[in-house]
């Protein structure tokens, strides 16, 4: 494993973990040559899952992208990477326990939306604001006033 902070590939693993679910390891990793720890993540890379997108491309699933939006999203807020991987790895874990081959962009958004909503209600608004396209303050609006009754 090359160290992010330096680029040796020596290093060893000081801690080793299951995740929630048992859908990866975590390992705990100290560099040999500069002394700097990371984690890194071993995931079953099993089956291939192809996603339609609203304009009916196709692409391969791609959890990166998942993280990128959610990350966005929790930008500023009190949550920590290792929150954004867990809710990741249950979306993850939810769209492959459909055992489709195929699914649809807009199914994978609703189920991060969904555990957003539970996680953080800012990074709510700001998900959903991009993933339903508000197209004016009136439509932020509504959101935010379903939100505030619940």
């Amino acid at each position: 494993m090359k160290c992010p902070f330096c680029g040796s590939l020596d290093s060893k693993v000081v801690d080793k973990r299951e995740t929630e679910g048992h859908v990866a390891t975590r390992r705990r990793r100290e560099c040999l040559a500069c002394g700097k720890r990371y984690t890194t993540y071993e995931r079953l890379d099993a089956i291939s899952l192809t996603v339609i997108k609203k304009d009916k491309t196709k692409e391969t699933f791609d959890r990166e992208k998942i993280i990128s939006g959610v990350v966005k999203a929790c930008e500023k807020r009190p949550i920590t990477r290792e929150m954004i991987d867990k809710l990741v790895d249950e979306v993850e874990s939810e769209v492959k326990a459909m055992e489709a081959t195929e699914i649809e962009s807009k199914k994978i958004g609703e189920i991060v939306i969904k555990k957003l909503k539970k996680l953080d209600k800012v990074a709510y608004m700001r998900f959903a604001s991009v993933y339903k396209e508000f197209s004016d303050i009136e439509e932020f609006n509504k959101e935010l006033s379903k939100l505030l009754k619940k």
